[in-house]
């Protein structure tokens, strides 16, 4: 039932270049190209349209995500649809191919190295060490990222205003105080939260600095430890002596967020996290991206950028609107109830 959403200002835009980057130049059918030409030889600049699928030309993209599980799934079905609303279907004039490593980076490099040397007109990194594993390989065509915390403590831009290369995309950076401010509507007694995340994400890293910071401003005791892979979750939480439990943008604690869960509904312990998804999976609460949303978004900046943006001067999006999701049942199999005004904020309930 939807009662409710939290909205956050939107990151203004500067102007976007209309001239097709040399990497998409070649992506223009004959005919199109000479209506350019033509345009040009009047002295008139193109006015943008909205093309339909038949119009455009053909487009090839190569998406890599980092591993399965529903945020990152609903982020690849928006980018997809999104695409569909911008003239860009799916075995008309893209093609699109979604590679997973499964969280193994020797296999993410095995995938980046073929894309770089793919006929693939642009590409598409769907978390953060898809995002700098591409980049790193990857200069003469578009990067466009999705689901990254800090694209600028990551190396991938040099600023979210101006990025300042051939990368840009959507940030699912969330206002950390804001996160666990909910933990405290919640539950006012809560005096410490332990957070897990996973040592090799730096947007996991930048995450929890971010935390432990925000609780020192509102006077919680923020505690945490480090995992390497999803099968260290548990214990890591299990180590963590705290009243609450809460879970970060972090794609190896995600992945395995019922590991947590077992341990907040053994100990009778609040558990809060940063995607909707998790509280369908059994977690009490959340403060959220829409993850399907955030792919339509994501969908928009490609969409321009093959229509001749440039991404050296296209600013990183931040998620337009954040949502309280939560999960009555699980906080009651925490021993916790939820007061009825977070419920009545909340955007969707069960």
């Amino acid at each position: 039932m939807l009662m409710g959403r939290v909205r956050f200002g939107k990151l203004c835009h500067t102007e976007e270049k209309k001239v097709a980057p040399p990497m998409l130049r070649r992506t223009l059918t004959g005919a199109a190209l000479a209506a350019v030409l033509l345009t040009a030889a009047c002295g008139q600049t193109p006015e943008p349209s909205v093309e339909s699928a038949d119009a455009k030309a053909h487009v090839k993209i190569g998406v890599v995500t980092i591993v399965t599980h529903p945020s990152l799934d609903a982020l690849y079905d928006g980018l997809v649809a999104g695409l569909a609303e911008n003239g860009y279907d799916e075995g008309q004039n893209l093609t699109i191919e979604l590679q997973n490593p499964q969280n193994d980076l020797a296999t993410l490099s095995n995938i980046v190295n073929t894309y770089s040397a793919s006929d693939n007109d642009l590409f598409v990194a769907i978390a953060t060490p898809p995002a700098q594993a591409l980049a790193q390989v990857v200069q003469d065509r578009p990067v466009i990222f999705a689901s990254v915390t800090d694209p600028v403590a990551a190396g991938l831009v040099d600023s979210m205003e101006v990025p300042g290369g051939n990368v840009t995309g959507t940030s699912d950076q969330l206002p950390t105080d804001e996160q666990l401010k909910l933990i405290l509507d919640i539950d006012p007694s809560v005096e410490s939260v332990g957070i897990v995340y996973s040592a090799a994400e730096v947007n996991a890293q930048v995450q929890a600095e971010a935390a432990v910071e925000a609780g020192r401003e509102l006077g919680i005791d923020v505690k945490t430890a480090t995992v390497t892979n999803s099968s260290e979750v548990q214990q890591a939480a299990e180590s963590l002596d705290v009243d609450a439990y809460f879970a970060l943008v972090d794609n190896t604690v995600v992945s395995a967020i019922e590991s947590m869960v077992q341990v907040a509904e053994e100990r009778q312990r609040l558990l809060v996290t940063s995607d909707a998804d998790s509280v369908a999976r059994g977690a009490a609460a959340a403060l959220a991206t829409d993850y399907e949303a955030q792919g339509r978004q994501t969908a928009g900046i490609v969409s321009r950028i093959l229509g001749g943006a440039d991404p050296a001067t296209t600013p990183v999006e931040l998620q337009k609107e954040l949502e309280i999701a939560i999960n009555q049942e699980a906080a009651e199999r925490m021993g916790v109830t939820i007061p009825e005004d977070v419920v009545k904020r909340a955007a969707t309930t069960s």
